[in-house]
């Protein structure tokens, strides 16, 4: 049987990159073509090449078939050529004894962020443990029977220096973080613990705020515990201290960061080389604690960071010694234990939350995410179908001409609410009432047909008048970082009438400090109009309810990961639009992002 050929489209970057490495010493026969391949498969998300997926194998690189060594051989070529190194060697290339090969800086960020992690996962902290069991039992009031797995995460992150905490949406990962921080600081006994919060944008930054606000008043601690919890919640950015024109950050190895806690949200959205970045730049003995679902789209740039900490969908266990102490803490039975002491670091490191108090049993959209998630799309469809869940539905719509008129009573009903808005503050809340969200940016059912779509909908109905180009009620989305206006990538606006400048119009955003501050439209960093936005946008937001759009034809950029996560950006209502063939085919498709942090990490497993 012939086996076809792997397919490669190299852009520019891809091509010079390999033509340098090539001409630096003549290479090898075969050198040119995996350099490209290594640039081209870190552009596309991974942190290195697999040499194991193409050795034995044709592949085509821009049209040009080149059959490949089998493994042993090309393992041996490659290591043969000067600009190919072993790991810890100075050299643009790396190569590993698994066959991985990576470019310099992604196989640094690699090892630095292991590194990092490992021993924070090894090093013990001295725990007072009648006072951690006091506060679990005043500060956690259960999720009734079987294991309380919000007072396994607490447990967790106050026992070590490193601490994931997974779950989707609905599992109660910020109340939890709330509370391990009045237990973090019960346990410093009077002892100025400083910590830092932090999410990958503005948009995550400023709703993790929102709920840390809404929850620290009702902790069942002393006002004096209560006090010290920190409101301002700022982007890893801007955590970092990013210096104008410059590619490094002012916090770094050199520079460490001044705080004993800090705690990432929307963990799943950060690149390997950010993350890289913040782990290197904390104190030794200062606490990294993470929150994200590690079943949502990883980052838009390269790694699967969350993903590889969190060790894949390995079985989960713990030691037998925090078995012992869980159940010291909680005089409770603590069945989810390993036999033997023989785990690894981040074994009692990383915990699921599993209980979801917002999608219960009568929940289709927890129903469907469970089913997508388990890629079982047969069960999903069936779901849609079901009479006993009123918060999902499915509507086949072919990708063509009559999308117009299909969308127009939705778009209408969903968006009328804040365009008739009376504050901009109103507006701006009322808008996270709806949101259309689509698998890709271009065609019909892409981001930039879609929005000149609904556009025209809303001003056939009189509802704006789209002639302006900023008009009343236009949404905005900035799509690049600016931190002289402290406007970051997905941060949302509302073009408005401002009467304190002569009804001109102005952009209204929420306020970091809370509030709502205006922009003048000349001074907006690149932006995009937002009545429809990608699936990876919509991450770190909800949405009361939202229309997914599926495109008509079926992409390796539709995957189960991106339909899950569109999916539960809604909280009481979700629409899904597209053909049956394109949903299975998305479903049965996983993300796969190559890297060697998942077995550094879990070695064994």
């Amino acid at each position: 049987m012939v086996v076809a050929a792997m397919i490669y489209e190299l852009n520019a970057i891809d091509r010079h990159f390999s033509r340098f490495i090539a001409g630096m010493d003549g290479g090898t026969a075969h050198l040119e073509t995996v350099t490209a391949l290594v640039s081209n498969v870190v552009g596309s998300g991974s942190i290195c090449l697999n040499l194991a997926d193409i050795a034995g194998r044709r592949v085509s690189v821009d049209g040009i078939e080149v059959m490949l060594p089998e493994f042993d051989e090309l393992c041996r070529e490659l290591a043969s050529v000067p600009a190919v190194g072993a790991p810890g060697e100075f050299t643009p290339l790396v190569l590993d004894r698994q066959g991985r090969l990576y470019l310099y800086r992604y196989w640094k960020y690699e090892r630095d962020l292991a590194q990092v992690i490992l021993l924070k996962a090894t090093v013990p902290v001295s725990v007072d443990e009648n006072l951690l069991g006091e506060g679990l039992e005043r500060l956690f009031n259960g999720t009734g029977d079987g294991i309380d797995w919000q007072k396994v995460a607490a447990v967790a992150a106050v026992r070590g220096r490193f601490c994931v905490i997974s779950g989707g949406p609905g599992t109660g990962k910020t109340s939890t973080v709330v509370k391990i921080l009045a237990l973090l600081l019960e346990q410093a006994r009077g002892e100025k613990l400083r910590i830092a919060l932090a999410a990958p944008t503005g948009k995550s930054a400023a709703r993790l705020k929102s709920s840390i606000c809404a929850m620290k008043d009702a902790l069942n601690c002393a006002a004096s515990v209560k006090d010290q919890i920190p409101l301002e919640v700022s982007t890893l950015h801007r955590l970092l201290g990013v210096r104008p024109g410059a590619a490094r950050f002012r916090h770094s190895e050199e520079n460490r960061l001044p705080f004993d806690v800090v705690i990432v949200d929307e963990a799943s959205m950060v690149s390997l080389p950010l993350m890289a970045k913040l782990a290197v730049a904390l104190e030794e003995g200062s606490r990294l604690i993470l929150l994200g679902d590690r079943d949502q789209l990883s980052s838009v740039e390269t790694g699967a960071v969350l993903g590889d900490i969190c060790g894949g969908r390995q079985r989960e266990y713990f030691s037998a010694s925090f078995a012992s102490m869980m159940e010291r803490l909680t005089r409770s039975e603590f069945t989810v234990s390993n036999k033997s002491e023989s785990t690894v670091p981040l074994t009692d490191a990383v915990v699921m939350l599993r209980k979801n108090f917002r999608f219960g049993v009568s929940s289709g959209i927890g129903a469907v995410g469970r089913a997508i998630n388990e890629g079982n799309g047969i069960d999903a469809l069936a779901l849609f179908g079901e009479p006993a869940f009123a918060d999902i539905a499915w509507r086949t719509v072919a990708d063509g001409q009559n999308l117009k008129n299909e969308l127009a009573p939705l778009v209408i009903a969903g968006y009328s609410p804040f365009l008739a808005a009376s504050s901009p503050a109103e507006a701006l809340a009322k808008f996270d009432d709806f949101r259309v969200l689509c698998a890709v940016r271009q065609g019909v059912t892409g981001v930039s047909g879609l929005n000149e779509m609904i556009e025209i909908i809303l001003s056939e109905k009189g509802l704006i008048d789209s002639h302006d180009r900023w008009y009343a009620g236009r949404p905005l989305m900035i799509t690049a970082n600016d931190y002289g206006m402290k406007l970051f990538n997905g941060d949302i606006g509302i073009v408005l009438p401002d009467p304190q400048s002569g009804n001109l119009p102005r952009v209204f955003f929420p306020a970091p400090g809370g509030g709502i501050r205006s922009v003048s439209p000349l001074r907006l960093p690149p932006h995009e109009t937002a009545f429809a936005m990608t699936v990876h946008k919509s991450q770190g937001s909800e949405f009361d309810r939202l229309l997914l759009l599926l495109p008509g034809r079926d992409s390796e950029l539709l995957t189960r990961e991106l339909i899950y996560t569109g999916i539960t950006r809604g909280k009481s209502g979700v629409e899904l639009w597209g053909g049956t063939d394109v949903f299975m085919s998305s479903v049965s498709r996983n993300i796969v992002r190559n890297s060697g942090l998942r077995e550094t990490l879990w070695p064994g497993c």
